[in-house]
């Protein structure tokens, strides 16, 4: 394999392709990159075996077809350092060169005979997203994936496609988030996609994507890359009972200034607790070390008796910073009954601390 490819491409391409990589036991294929050269298209991958990512690219000069593995790290040290010039990069016996001008360096290579295949796309089912719009409501849900929760179902994002709806849906048993999106799917399905590929999902997808699955596998490709990653098989709870279906008040709010005193509170402690009185909203901290903070905003809330709400203010700044409407609704029932966050096709029903 002999081919000449320019640093800005070839370094874009292994900074995409790192999060892939086996980085504790560089013995292991997966540290490796899999780079394939056949005529003019150049070709990196990359898989821990959970998830993997194959860029390809043709903007390359090619001498030589051929095969080659590199450990992934070093070859991006190496490129980094290197002048914004085309590189050159060749395989002598079991040897990947990397040449520019008068700098030259050599790695090693393994087998590429080992390297673990790619699932193939086959006769899977297909549907089409705009990933703009979907990388951006994966976004508004994903703080409230849960991490190494022994349900393994709840350690990623639900995708569920029925009646004309893609629901996104994401939850941590304490708050649950869900963006809903109309669809042009037949199909009728859902599937649960890890945290891990849920934040790489959030770097990849800027052009059109054909997406392809199956009860294991996703596929999602471009014109640039091919990405998958392994499903989590399990029952994901069933959301549209935790929705409360009636709220008894709903308070339109400035996501400003309800911002502006959930963080002056969060100085002191994370948990805190919000009165809505009738003229007033009363922002409290809920601390044990004799420290107290406390804010007010005036607000008509039609109520005619103070309500309380006890939470984790995390939960509403996760939710505050993924709207983009300087309004939003909070829907109650009672004091320490489960609430809603509410704009547009988003909603996060979160569960209140009891004291």
């Amino acid at each position: 394999m002999k081919v000449a490819i320019n640093k800005s491409v070839l370094e874009n391409v292994l900074v995409n392709t790192q999060p892939y990589l086996e980085k504790k036991d560089l013995s292991q294929i997966t540290s490796h990159l899999y780079i394939s050269v056949d005529e003019n298209f150049f070709s990196v991958k990359a898989t821990d075996y959970e998830i993997g990512l194959e860029f390809h690219t043709k903007n390359v000069k090619v001498s030589d077809n051929g095969i080659a593995t590199a450990n992934g790290k070093k070859l991006l040290d190496i490129v980094k350092g290197l002048r914004d010039d085309d590189i050159i990069l060749e395989t002598i016996n079991d040897y990947l060169y990397i040449k520019q001008n008068n700098s030259k360096f050599k790695l090693p290579m393994f087998n590429s005979t080992e390297f673990p295949e790619f699932p193939k796309i086959d006769n899977k089912p297909k549907f089409e997203l705009n990933s703009t719009l979907f990388v951006r409501s994966i976004k508004k849900i994903a703080n409230a994936i849960d991490t190494n929760n022994p349900k393994f179902e709840l350690n990623g994002a639900l995708i569920d496609i029925k009646n004309g709806f893609l629901n996104l849906v994401a939850t941590d048993t304490r708050r649950l988030a869900l963006v809903k999106l109309e669809n042009q799917i037949e199909d009728n399905f859902s599937i649960i996609i890890p945290k891990k590929a849920i934040g790489e999902i959030q770097k990849l997808f800027f052009d059109d994507i054909e997406m392809f699955y199956d009860e294991n596998t996703l596929i999602a490709k471009s014109n640039n890359f091919t990405f998958f990653t392994k499903l989590i098989n399990g029952k994901f709870p069933d959301y549209e009972r935790i929705i409360p279906k009636e709220k008894n008040y709903r308070l339109l709010l400035s996501r400003e200034k309800m911002v502006e005193a959930i963080k002056q509170i969060a100085i002191i402690s994370n948990e805190m607790k919000i009165t809505f009185k009738p003229k007033s909203i009363v922002f409290e901290s809920l601390n044990d070390d004799n420290i107290e903070a406390k804010t007010e905003i005036e607000f008509e809330t039609g109520l005619d008796t103070d309500i309380f709400l006890a939470v984790n203010s995390r939960y509403l700044i996760d939710f505050l910073s993924n709207i983009e409407d300087n309004k939003f609704t909070l829907g109650f029932n009672d004091t320490g009954l489960p609430f809603t966050l509410e704009n547009e096709n988003f909603i996060t029903i979160v569960m209140p601390i009891m004291i």
